[in-house]
Order: structure tokens, then sequence, then C-alpha cells
């Protein structure tokens, strides 16, 4: 029997703590091996080409140059997977607009086990994905493409889901800043720690011309409002006579995952009355094939990232693979499709 080949696992951290437990809970993966550490990003820049790690893992905040420099300066020059752990801390999505692939949220307590569980998960993920550099998007040059309101050339009769996980947050802000302000009532679900979904809605409706937040119980969808699934609870579709809210719970995991990309479009596919479009986007396993599938069965139009575009082409390749994707798109080229498309959904 052939040993399968080990993922090198490089440790970026100041905190000999953090690097411990880090080091100490991957190594004990047998698919993984720690081959080094750094204190810093320029003891990091001396020791990647002697380590030759497959990927690296990442502390934001350090003294001397940060892991969003660190990474604008590097990534672009050795394409190695970064895996950012960090604090509950807004500029994690700076550095994944740089080019990390995911992040984790470090742990606040002395129980680490979970925290491991995850990482080690995420680390065999960013093994298998592409690094994609991007600009840094700001408000002073957001894309002013379809700046004109869609006005009455698009129902109001139609609801929207997106679904994403790893490479999610640059892929689904890819699609959002191109579309009107006055787009109709949009879900999505993105998987995400607790505590960051409601920086990530505050950061991307800055980004955008529509309203954009994190979802509560009983909101309702409308149109000009994206809703952001909350971390930890399941988000779901209600219909109440003509009118459609959302539920947010801290039910069972759906497909692995709470919230979960299935459990919002196979609400949708029960419940909405009216027209539906789903997204899937880049991510790894197969949270929403299902659900995009049963949408899809019940009527609705639905697009799926292609796999040059995709930093992991799971999800989106197992939705495509079961016939629920009528459209494979790259991500620059979703948000146009969905505009003309919704123009014909009269």
């Amino acid at each position: 029997m052939i040993n399968e080949k080990k993922i090198r696992v490089m440790v970026i951290d100041d905190s000999y703590v953090m690097r411990n437990i880090i080091i100490n809970g991957l190594s004990s993966h047998p698919r993984i091996e720690v081959v080094g550490y750094a204190i810093n990003t320029f003891d990091a820049k001396r020791k990647i080409p002697q380590l030759n790690p497959d990927v690296i893992t990442l502390d934001v905040e350090m003294p001397g140059q940060n892991g969003i420099d660190f990474l604008k300066e590097y990534i672009s020059l050795h394409k190695i997977p970064v895996i950012l752990c960090t604090s509950l801390n807004l500029k994690v999505f700076d550095a994944l607009e740089a080019g990390a692939v995911d992040f984790i949220r470090k742990p606040s307590g002395a129980d680490t086990t979970g925290f491991i569980t995850i990482l080690t998960q995420k680390v065999i993920v960013a093994s298998c994905a592409k690094v994609r550099t991007h600009k840094s998007i700001n408000s002073n040059n957001t894309p002013v493409a379809n700046i004109n309101l869609l006005g009455n050339s698009v129902s109001d009769d139609i609801i929207i889901g997106l679904g994403a996980s790893t490479g999610g947050t640059d892929a689904t802000l890819e699609v959002l800043k191109y579309l009107p302000a006055d787009i109709p009532g949009m879900v999505i679900v993105q998987h995400m720690p607790a505590g960051f979904t409601k920086m990530y809605a505050e950061r991307v409706n800055k980004l955008c011309k529509m309203e954009v937040r994190e979802a509560k119980n009983g909101d309702e969808i409308h149109r000009g409002l994206v809703l952001i699934a909350p971390a930890d609870y399941q988000t779901r579709i209600v219909r109440i006579g003509n009118r459609y809210t959302v539920s947010c719970t801290q039910g069972e995991k759906v497909s692995g995952h709470r919230p979960s990309v299935d459990a919002l479009f196979q609400s949708m596919s029960e419940v909405v009355r009216c027209k539906m479009v789903g997204i899937i986007l880049t991510g790894m396993g197969q949270d929403g094939a299902a659900g995009l599938l049963a949408m899809r069965k019940k009527g609705a139009f639905t697009i799926g990232q292609d796999e040059k575009s995709s930093v992991v082409y799971g999800m989106p390749k197992v939705a495509y693979d079961i016939g629920g994707v009528e459209v494979q798109a790259p991500v620059e080229k979703i948000a146009d499709i969905l505009l003309r498309q919704l123009k014909k959904m009269k």
C-alpha cells in the first residue's frame, strides 16, 4: 500500500503558546506534517524557500510587518495557500482580498479541541485550493456597471438565494458589487466563524449599492435588501401570506454546516411561490447541491461558478454534476447573467 503524501504545513505566529497549540494539534493528524514555524513575517521570508510548505497558517496581528502586508507582498510571488488564524478582527477581510484562502477564529479559552479540529479540516481543504490574488476594493473604485435601477423592467415577485464557502467572501462580493440598488430580495449563506458575519455584512454594505446586513429572525425579504445568514444559525425562508421572511434558529447542522446552503435552498424550494434564482459559488464539499437541484425542479433559474474561477471547485461541481446548475460561468460574469435573466422574469 502506497502512503498518501503528507500535507506540509508551516506555522507563522509570534505567540509561543499559540504556535505550540497549532503545531501539536496539526501534527497529530496522519495526513499533516508541520515542517517548521516562523515567529514573524521576516523570519517567514527566510524560511519559506527552505521549508517549501504546501499550506501556511498565518497570524494577522504581529509586531513589525503584519500578516496583510506580508500577503500582499509575498503571495503574488509564492502561490502558497494561506489560512489566517485571527481574533475577531475586521482586517481578516483585507487579508482574504489580498489572497488568503480561508480563516479561523483563534480560541478564546483553554479548550482548543474544536479549534484544532476545524483548522485541520481547513488545512486539508487549502492544500487543494487555488491561490488567487486580487486588487483591493474600496468605495472609490467600486465598479459602476449596471448602475441604472432595474425599475419596472423586473418583477417585484422574485427571491434570490446564494451560497458559498471557501473563497466565497471574495466571490460573493464579486457578484454583489455589480448589482443595482433595487435588486430583488436576496438571502446569502456564507460559511463563516461566529462573530464575523455581521462584520462581513457591514463591509459589503459599504462597497455595494443595495442594503446589505446580517439577518435577524423575522426579517422581511424585500427588493433592495441582501440578508447574510448569521454564523451558527440555520437560516430558512418562511412564507406568511404573500410576504416572505427569514427564520434564524440554532437547529441541527444540515450537510455538516450551520448555517447550511442546503437548508436555505431547500426551504426556498418548499415555500417560495414566486419566481426564484439560486446561485452556488466556490467551496469544498457538497452543501447546497441537493437544495439547488430541488429549486431547479420547482422552476428556479440556477447558476453555478465554474472550475477555473473557483478557489475550491467542490460545491458548484457537485451541484453541476447532479443537474442542479442550469448555467455555469466564471464568477466575474455571474452578475451580468443574473441581471439578464431577471429582466426575462416578468
